[in-house]
């Protein structure tokens, strides 16, 4: 039995990585942190995710081509000794994939959250005449010009 995939339409030229991007995000779903995602204005997002007990010390956030990547690692405490341990150190890696031309602009760690800003330029209509040259063989040399859009807008 083959898989059907949902970029298999001869309409959707080049989404192939795109499509192998949203296959490792799903395996990557994992519940932890919790994390919101916000509009802030026009073109600004903030996503904040819940690291409590974390430092800014024990998070690291990286930006590899689309993926901005947040991780958490706590090291255990050897000087103290538990009567009850509940609160675990733990461990974790969330992944966010982010389109073209969007910024990470900062971060911050306040009260258990941290908050990382982002910014999604506004992007502008690009218009592009395509020249069709006729071939030789047809006889009379004639240029058609097409007009593409492209727009931005959501």
């Amino acid at each position: 039995m083959s898989r059907v995939s949902m970029f298999s339409s001869p309409l959707l030229l080049g989404f192939d990585q795109l499509e192998r991007t949203l296959e490792r995000l799903a395996k990557n779903a994992e519940g932890y942190p919790p994390y919101n995602i916000e509009r802030i204005g026009d073109s600004g997002l903030r996503i904040t995710l819940a690291v409590a007990g974390f430092t800014s010390n024990d998070l690291a956030i990286e930006l590899v081509e689309n993926q901005l990547s947040v991780r958490g690692k706590q090291t255990d405490d050897t000087d103290r000794v538990y009567l009850h341990r509940g609160i675990a150190a733990r461990q974790f890696q969330r992944a966010f994939m982010l389109a073209d031309g969007i910024e990470v602009i900062g971060a911050q760690l306040d009260n258990g959250l941290l908050s990382i800003d982002l910014v999604r330029p506004q992007a502008e209509p690009r218009i592009r005449t395509i020249r069709i040259d006729s071939s030789p063989q047809g006889g009379a040399d004639k240029t058609i010009d097409i007009t593409a859009r492209r727009t931005g807008s959501r």
